[in-house]
């Protein structure tokens, strides 16, 4: 061999030995670098700290332990192992003093299957600590544990105050199911509410068989043929953590405490969902708390305590100043980590509460109405007016408590009293000379606040002419004998006249020499206004009254004169007749009800009852018209068909062609006791023979001055002795609420009853009919045929 070349043989050994050793330096660096990654991301997961501060305490734990930091390292991954797994995962670990953590040495205190779930569960716990929500929590392990587990869903479900169940976050459930399972109420059966109850994973791996007694969560068995369920450790609600997959079949020892270990890794990132990162909430009360103490009155920091599905469950008090108080007697610091619905239940549910959380979501201020509250003082019971107000402040809110000074109180309460009732208060010092308005009296006296207020002598120029010497005259009274004086005066402004009133006193020296002048001035025009408008109004309804009055005066003469009654009933062709009208009592116009009863010139007998629509002389005049028309063309030899047909075509082409009427002819032959009648829209003649009462069956016929092309019939009757026969307008037999067949029935009940009125009067009939007061006028015809020998 050739010495050169062994030498460099040796020196190429040499080289190759030290990488080997580099090589191998550097496998046991990654080694343990590895695990320390590992550790930290558990930790991270498990208190929710940031990589720095999870490093920080692995340190300070091996140091207070005297551990190397490696071994600190397993025992932080152990832990979330189960017990029986945490001693093997630390056998092995060099005791302190040993020389420099060689990579054998990991991979022998790492036993046999425990470093595959250290390594999935420092993946797991370094990927944990980035999710912000228990759904993207439920997302993050459903990606770890697909392939670990096969899993297909994970669920989160948080346990409610009242004792059920509601989805804080899941991961491979559709949007209907998730929206269907939100709730869940607190029945028997419901397996995640008796794993919290038992704190027990519960593993139901063939759900087919095992349903019984189990009520399943997210549908039918064949959804998720098996499942597991886990309680996650700590939190006073308390979280159950659910696995599904879509296959059948158990779940192995290693899938159980991988399991388990996730579950408490969960614990820690659910808390700290809530808790400020790298202690600066700390920070920032501990801050809050410097200024609260230096400030007065009550004031706190609350921090917002959130369920797992993100709502406001309480705030936590994290600074408070002295002056602040709970319902407890528990002041400033005292109160510091409570409650708010602790330290003041009341606020639970009511405007305070909702007032929080929209400063809470809004990022704005919030100031409640002012309310009364009852506070104590020296032992005494005092109430107060409060308002509170609530700044957000970082995360959380700043809210103080704002008591209202009773000046304060005062002054509002007299500038509310001078806007509501338009009136402003005005003082002048005699002595001084000193004047003070309120700004008030400036608006209610038109008058600008830049020119300032007049002298009380002056006053009265700001009135109008005609007011202002008896203005004068008042004030003047009062300045040299005390006089108190109440005196309405005008004043114009704004090319308006207003309606002012003045009342002032005096306030005297002990002697009696006024020295100050106060008292207030009072806009009265809305009020003045509506005075003139109310007088003007009744003078125009007493105006209107005289004229209607009037009217119907004239009305009812010419109806008297156009319609004279009898003072006692007549006969006519053989018959008894009597007549009855009554005009209305409501209002004060005449109707247009008519009748009429005349013997003919071949000795028949005309009966007539008509209504003209409407009230007043109009109504009157067009009455007079149809019944002289009626009673001449019948008496000149007109059929009564053929009379109605010529008065519906007098109505339709008379001034007024809106004017309706309704009308029944009568024609009465005393040879054959024959009567013959036609109507035009009128209600038909009752009949009274033998103790019963009947209504005629009505000919056709439509109301007078409704159509251009009207029909009548006509009908006939033999009348026999001792018959009774009604011929009446509708306000006989009309009542307000009552139907047209009801005031039929009416009317022949009480014609049947007063038929044998020995007295022959009817007066008894309508008394029954109409009562007390009627709606209308009433015309009644009454026709009786004797009986042989009367």
């Amino acid at each position: 061999m050739d010495p050169g070349t062994g030498t460099d043989v040796t020196a190429l050994a040499k080289v190759v030995a030290r990488q080997r050793a580099e090589m191998e330096r550097l496998r046991n660096v990654a080694a343990v670098t590895a695990v320390l990654e590992r550790a930290k991301g558990a930790l991270m997961a498990t208190t929710g700290c940031s990589p720095d501060s999870a490093h920080e305490e692995l340190v300070q734990r091996a140091e207070a332990g005297g551990r190397t930091l490696l071994e600190e390292c397993w025992l932080a991954l152990g832990a979330l192992l189960p017990p029986e797994q945490q001693a093997a995962a630390t056998a092995g670990l060099e005791p302190p003093g040993t020389a420099d953590t060689r990579s054998a040495a990991v991979r022998e205190s790492a036993p046999a299957g425990t470093g595959a779930i250290a390594e999935v569960l420092a993946r797991v716990g370094r990927d944990l600590v980035g999710v912000g929500s228990p759904q993207e929590l439920a997302g993050c392990l459903l990606e770890h544990l697909g392939p670990e587990v096969g899993a297909d869903a994970v669920i989160f479900y948080g346990r409610l105050p009242e004792g059920g169940l509601e989805l804080i976050g899941h991961a491979g459930l559709d949007a209907p199911l998730a929206a269907q399972w939100r709730r869940v109420p607190p029945l028997s059966g419901v397996t995640p509410l008796d794993t919290l109850e038992t704190r027990e994973a519960c593993w139901l791996e063939d759900v087919s068989r095992e349903r019984q007694g189990h009520l399943l969560i997210g549908g039918p068995p064949e959804r998720w043929p098996s499942r597991a369920w886990l309680p996650v450790p700590g939190g006073s609600a308390g979280v159950a953590l659910g696995v599904m997959r879509r296959r059948a079949g158990p779940f192995p020892r290693r899938q159980r405490e991988l399991l388990r270990a996730v579950a408490r890794l969960c614990a820690g990132r659910l808390r700290a969902f809530d808790a400020p990162q790298d202690g600066a909430g700390d920070r920032v009360a501990q801050s809050v708390q410097a200024v609260l103490d230096a400030l007065p009155g009550a004031t706190v920091l609350l921090t917002p305590l959130r369920s797992g599905s993100g709502e406001v469950e309480d705030y936590r008090i994290d600074a408070a100043s002295p002056e602040a108080v709970d319902v407890f007697g528990r002041t400033g610091r005292d109160m510091l980590g409570k409650h708010i619905l602790e330290s003041y239940p009341s606020v639970a549910g009511e405007p305070l509460w909702r007032g929080y959380l929209d400063a809470l979501t809004a990022k704005v201020p919030f100031e409640s109405e002012p309310f009364a509250y009852q506070d104590v003082a020296d032992g005494m019971p005092v109430t107060a007016t409060y308002s509170v107000r609530a700044a957000p402040l970082g995360a959380g809110l700043l809210v103080t408590w704002l008591r209202h000074d009773p000046v304060e109180r005062q002054e509002q309460r007299l500038s509310d009293v001078q806007r509501l009732g338009n009136l402003g208060w005005a003082n002048w010092n005699l002595v001084t000379e000193e004047i003070a308005w309120s700004a008030q009296a400036y608006s209610v006296l038109g008058r600008t606040p830049a020119r300032g207020p007049v002298r009380l002598e002056e006053l009265p120029d700001l009135a109008l002419p005609e007011d202002a010497g008896p203005l004068a005259h008042a004030i003047a009274d009062l300045v040299r004998h005390g006089r108190p004086f109440d005196v309405p005066f005008r004043v114009r402004a704004a090319q308006d006249v207003r309606h002012l009133r003045f009342v002032a006193e005096a306030v005297t020296e002990p002697d009696g020499t006024p020295a100050e002048v106060h008292g207030f001035v009072q806009d009265l025009t809305p009020q003045r206004s509506a005075e003139l408008a109310l007088v003007e109004s009744e003078r125009a309804v007493l105006l209107q009254r005289g004229i209607l009055q009037a009217e119907r005066a004239l009305a009812a003469r010419l109806q008297h004169a156009l319609l004279p009654l009898p003072s006692e009933p007549v006969r006519l062709a053989g018959l008894c007749v009597d007549v009855a009208y009554l005009p209305a009592q409501s209002g004060i116009h005449v109707g247009g009800d008519w009748f009429s009863a005349v013997e003919l010139p071949n000795d028949d007998a005309l009966f007539v009852v008509g209504d003209v629509a409407g009230h007043g002389i109009g109504a009157v005049a067009t009455m007079a018209q149809l019944r002289f028309t009626a009673k001449g063309m019948v008496s000149t030899g007109s059929s009564l068909t053929g009379a109605l047909g010529r008065l519906n075509q007098l109505l339709l082409h008379s001034r007024d062609s809106r004017t309706t009427a309704t009308m029944v002819l009568a024609r009465y032959h005393p040879g054959s006791r024959v009567l013959t009648w036609a109507q035009a829209g009128h209600p038909p003649p009752l009949l009274v023979r033998d103790g019963k009462a009947r209504f005629l069956e009505r000919p056709g016929g439509m109301l007078l001055g409704a159509s251009a092309n009207p029909v009548y019939e006509s009908a006939e009757i033999r009348l026999e002795p001792g018959d009774r026969l009604l011929m009446y307008t509708d306000g006989l037999m009309e009542r307000l609420g009552e139907g047209l067949d009801m005031g039929f029935a009416r009317l022949a009940e009480a014609v049947r009853v007063h038929t044998c009125d020995p007295s022959g009067s009817l007066d008894a009939l309508l008394d029954t009919m109409l009562g007390r007061r009627r709606r209308d006028d009433v015309c009644l015809l009454d026709i009786r045929v004797p009986v042989d020998g009367e």
